[in-house]
Order: structure tokens, then C-alpha cells, then sequence
């Protein structure tokens, strides 16, 4: 898995990138957990998220945001963030112009900027948000929500309680296709067990038919 290095607005940007196997592959772009709680592009979600959409043949790419890692620059409270994801789909698109889809999906703060990216790329196809944290951050923006995409949410997660997040999931009526909510029980945020739900969450049909 090849380590990359981005032109950002506040200098590099570390990720790391796997090249798809066929010219026309679909790009998937995955963002990181809140870099102040430790978030970063090799954090067990995010990395399991690459790796199943390699399985799945993605060209792949996650990236540690501003001050994260090798990444240049300070936490901006979201802003520079949201540009650097802006700036990390610039890159996977060039490198990709063929691409049959473009996907993004984060964890937790990563949810939220790569929902926000969604609503600013119209080429976005499709999403998974895993944790999406509803109860810290305003998610009304997405409404309605412009792609298809899948949302997970973890029975027993200490940081967005349940009801709260179901009830925001469903709110987000899609203009075209449909979303999909999935729980899984005791998973919790730092867990194990929330990568192993992922993967079972894999079965999907809103993944299956990317």
C-alpha cells in the first residue's frame, strides 16, 4: 500500500493508496476519527473500511487531515478539514479519470466531513458513515441527502446514543435511490467488535452494488 503525499492548503497531506486493478475502477476516498481524540488514517475502522473496498476493487485512498501524522498544518475545527478531503478527492480523481464511481466513508468526525464533502461533490455516488456523530455536529444539511449510502450505528456506542442517530438516518430521505441504516449490538466506538461488524456489513445491497 503505497504511502503518497498531497499538495494541501497547509502543505503535505499524508495517505496512504491503493491503486485499483482495472483503468475504469471506482474511487473511494476514507476519512479518519476527530484528530483531537487521537483520530487518525490508520485508526482500525478506517482501515478496515480501505481494505474492503480494495476487496471490492476501489482504487483507495485514506489521508491523515492537517497535524495529523506527516500532515502539515493545526486542527481547524473542521474547516481546513473539510478542504483537505476537497483536496484528497481532487487527487484520487485525477489519478482516476476513468473511474465508474466515486464513494466516500468515514468514522465518527470523519463522518461528518465526508458528509459535508458529499454535499459539495455531485460526481459523489454513493457513502458509508459509520458512527455519524448527530449528537455533536448539525447533520441538517442533508436534507435531503443526494446519494445512496449506508449508515452504521452501534447499540451499546457511549458517544452517539442510538435513538439519536436512527431517528437523524431516517430524516436524511436520498433524492435518488436509498440509504440504508444498520446496527449492530455492543459495538462500541473504540471496539473491536465495530470492524467486525463492518465487515459484515459488507453484504449490504447498497454496497453490493457498487
Amino acid at each position: 500500500m503505497p504511502e503518497v503525499i498531497l499538495p494541501g492548503a497547509s502543505g503535505r497531506i499524508e495517505g496512504r493508496y491503493s491503486p485499483g486493478k482495472r483503468p475504469d475502477a471506482p474511487i473511494a476516498l476514507i476519512l479518519h476519527p476527530h484528530p483531537k481524540a487521537g483520530g487518525h488514517m490508520n485508526n482500525p475502522v478506517a482501515l478496515t473500511m480501505h481494505q474492503l473496498f480494495v476487496q471490492r476493487g476501489f482504487a483507495t485512498l485514506r489521508y491523515n487531515s492537517r497535524g495529523v501524522g506527516k500532515s502539515q498544518g493545526e486542527f481547524d475545527s473542521g474547516i481546513g478539514e473539510l478542504a483537505d478531503a476537497a483536496t484528497a478527492l481532487d487527487w484520487l480523481q485525477a489519478n482516476n479519470p476513468a473511474a465508474t464511481q466515486t464513494w466516500v466513508a468515514g468514522y465518527q468526525f470523519g463522518a461528518y466531513i465526508g458528509m459535508q464533502l458529499l454535499m459539495r461533490r455531485p460526481e459523489t455516488d454513493g457513502f458509508i458513515s459509520v458512527s455519524p456523530p448527530s449528537n455533536i455536529y448539525d447533520f441538517s444539511f442533508l436534507a435531503p441527502c443526494p446519494a445512496s449510502g449506508l449508515f452504521l450505528h452501534g447499540t451499546a456506542d457511549t458517544v452517539v446514543p442510538r435513538p439519536r442517530s436512527s431517528a437523524w438516518s431516517i430524516s436524511c430521505a436520498p433524492r435518488r435511490a436509498s440509504s440504508s441504516t444498520m446496527s449492530w449490538k455492543k459495538a462500541r466506538p473504540t471496539s473491536g467488535r465495530t470492524t467486525s461488524a463492518l465487515s459484515s456489513a459488507a453484504s449490504a445491497p447498497i454496497w453490493t452494488n457498487a
